[in-house]
């Protein structure tokens, strides 16, 4: 949207964003709400993409950048470190390259560990 030249987006944007980037990154089963930090039965499953979009996912502004926090479930057996890595590279990546804004921080916690029932 276009209100006097400027572009105009809203956190649901940005949680779009971050969403898509962390449901591209392996072994992150979905993302969960921080007021329930374990998850139930109905997330012991893999869940489809627009899962991800705005459940346990917080974006602020912090003076001139954004700061991101992720609460994610990921699969029992990989490297939980590994995993962390690459979706906070993946999320500052994609965020800074969509939006053009500096990412201060990205927070990444995990919140719960699933198997892979395949």
């Amino acid at each position: 949207m276009r209100f006097f030249n400027r572009t105009v987006v809203s956190k649901d944007d940005y949680r779009v964003i971050v969403g898509d980037a962390v449901a591209g990154c392996y072994g992150v089963t979905g993302t969960s709400t921080a007021l329930q930090p374990r998850p139930n039965l109905s997330l012991m499953f893999l869940r489809p993409k627009r899962q991800f979009v705005g459940r346990g996912i917080r974006i602020y502004k912090d003076g001139k950048g954004l700061m991101v926090d992720l609460h994610i479930l990921i699969l029992q057996g990989l490297n939980i470190s590994a995993t962390v890595r690459s979706i906070h590279a993946r999320v500052r990546y994609t965020l800074e390259k969509a939006t053009g804004l500096e990412v201060n921080k990205v927070n990444v916690f995990v919140d719960g560990m699933l198997k892979d029932f395949t």
